[in-house]
């Protein structure tokens, strides 16, 4: 089992950056592939980017392509968001996820494929 706490999140000026971190416990984390997922008010919670067990391998949603980075460092159990050019768009509660011991190259994209989520944290990114 493996618990996740984000943090990170903030008000933002469109146009600027924030950097996401969610830390895991347990002493397992390499076996998990990571994600990110965000819900905004009134929308369903949408798949924003995931990451492969090794890092080696990253998804991202067409939306945040080429604005948003994903890493993660294993021997600190934490996973990283990294946003730039954030838009109004980009609003929402952003949780972390894991998916214990998926293929090893897997980026898993559906809700279902994960196991543990964090609580959430939230962005705004004001016009």
């Amino acid at each position: 089992q493996v618990q996740l706490v984000e943090s990170g999140g903030g008000l933002v000026q469109a146009g600027g950056s924030l950097r996401l971190s969610c830390a895991a416990s347990g002493r397992t984390f390499s076996r998990y592939a990571m994600g990110w997922f965000r819900q905004a008010p009134g929308k369903e919670r949408e798949f924003v980017v995931a990451i492969s067990r090794s890092g080696s391998s990253t998804y991202y949603a067409d939306s945040v392509k080429g604005r948003f980075t994903i890493s993660r460092d294993n021997a600190l159990n934490t996973v990283y968001l990294q946003m730039n050019s954030l838009k109004p768009e980009d609003t929402a509660v952003y949780y972390c996820a894991a998916s214990w011991e998926i293929g090893a190259a897997a980026t898993p994209a559906r809700n279902y494929e994960y196991d543990y989520w964090g609580q959430g944290t939230q962005v705004t990114v004001s016009s």
